[in-house]
């Protein structure tokens, strides 16, 4: 009898441990590579780099290490009005030509976007995926589908990201992007060595460091800074985040990515613009971590700092990724544009906003829960 159950404990173990392969197997892959050769030299020649690792242009904290438990945990918790109790509204825009002169936005929700700009279409940060996390089945999960398939995606010109957290490059969206498009991804530096391990070609993989340009389909893109932090894993700081530059002839767009408000966004803007539209993020914000993710009223003052035109609000309502409720940030980002004068466009997941037709915003989340 004691055989037998020192047997059963053993076939127990084998059975846990296998359940625990299984379920972790797409794990390292997802972790993303590690830079190497050529491409760590360069990185070592970055002056944002020092002692191992990339550094913020201002000091700044990210989330205390002590106090991840317990974030973790309350953010697993529904409460607090952090999920929409009903379901968000989403648009399939029509996929028409990109206007020769012109520039407008599709908002797919969080920071996915496709900006078309003089005729070509740049898409940035695209996370298709259920959830922002390494694993399927675990992780902060998506608050609304995407308004349309990744197959029904038109030929673009170019894929930017801004940085390797999961809410903002998905390993499973870059693999299709990889199979069913040709454009070059733009990134910055040593993030080409996980869209490397993914399968993305070497020749298709651009790096910039902050204030390097490069060229695409005739637009200029330019890496630029932000107030943020990178990594995968519990090894951070690896690869470099910033916020991006897009110029054709005559339109200009600034994408924020991720970043905390800090004074860069002037000499941005007076480098490189004024620019027709921003593109802010204005979710995920707490005390506990205020120099890595700005306030609704921080966005308002970064796009005024850039010259900028016309904001769209990016980073809301498609993940709960703190303990705001899911509607707050664009009803403060409401009361400050008004308050400040800024020309506002507040698209439904999936819908264009042409930069020179913007209708008057239609308040559409407080229908829905807001």
């Amino acid at each position: 009898m004691a055989g037998n159950g020192s047997a059963g404990r053993v076939l127990a173990t084998g059975l846990a441990l296998a359940a625990a392969g299984w379920a972790l197997r797409g794990v390292p892959a997802a972790l993303g590579g590690r830079a190497e050769g050529a491409r760590l030299e360069r990185i070592r020649r970055s002056p944002r780099f020092r002692d191992g690792a990339f550094r913020n242009p201002v000091p700044g904290a990210v989330v205390p290490p002590g106090t991840w438990p317990g974030l973790l945990g309350a953010l697993a918790l529904e409460r607090d009005g952090r999920h929409p109790p009903a379901p968000v509204p989403l648009v399939t825009s029509p996929v028409t030509g990109p206007s020769a002169d012109g520039l407008s936005v599709v908002w797919y929700g969080h920071a996915t976007t496709m900006v078309e700009i003089e005729g070509r279409r740049v898409l940035l940060d695209p996370v298709w995926s259920d959830r922002c996390s390494p694993v399927p089945w675990a992780g902060p999960r998506r608050l609304h589908p995407p308004p349309v398939p990744l197959a029904g995606l038109p030929a673009v010109d170019a894929i930017v990201i801004s940085h390797d957290h999961y809410d903002h490059l998905d390993m499973a969206t870059v693999r299709a992007l990889t199979a069913a498009q040709t454009a070059p991804f733009l990134v910055p530096l040593g993030i080409g060595a996980h869209l490397e391990r993914w399968g993305v070609p070497p020749s298709r993989v651009v790096e910039l460091d902050w204030e390097e340009e490069a060229r695409v389909a005739g637009l200029r893109f330019a890496a630029t800074a932000a107030r943020h932090f990178s990594g995968r894993s519990l090894v951070r700081d690896r690869t470099l985040w910033g916020s991006w530059v897009v110029a054709g002839e005559a339109r200009r767009v600034f994408y924020a990515g991720d970043s905390g408000y800090f004074d860069g966004y002037a000499a941005i803007g007076a480098t490189h613009g004024p620019f027709d539209l921003t593109l802010m993020p204005v979710g995920a914000y707490s005390p506990s971590w205020p120099d890595v993710h700005m306030t609704p009223e921080e966005a308002v003052a970064a796009h005024l700092d850039l010259g900028g035109e016309l904001l769209l609000p990016v980073h809301w309502a498609t993940f709960a990724l703190a303990f705001h409720p899911w509607a707050e940030p664009i009803d403060r980002l409401w009361r400050e544009a008004k308050a400040c004068g800024v020309r506002l466009a507040v698209p439904r997941p999936g819908d264009r906003v042409d930069v020179d037709d913007v209708p008057s915003p239609d308040p559409w989340w407080e229908l829905f829960g807001g």
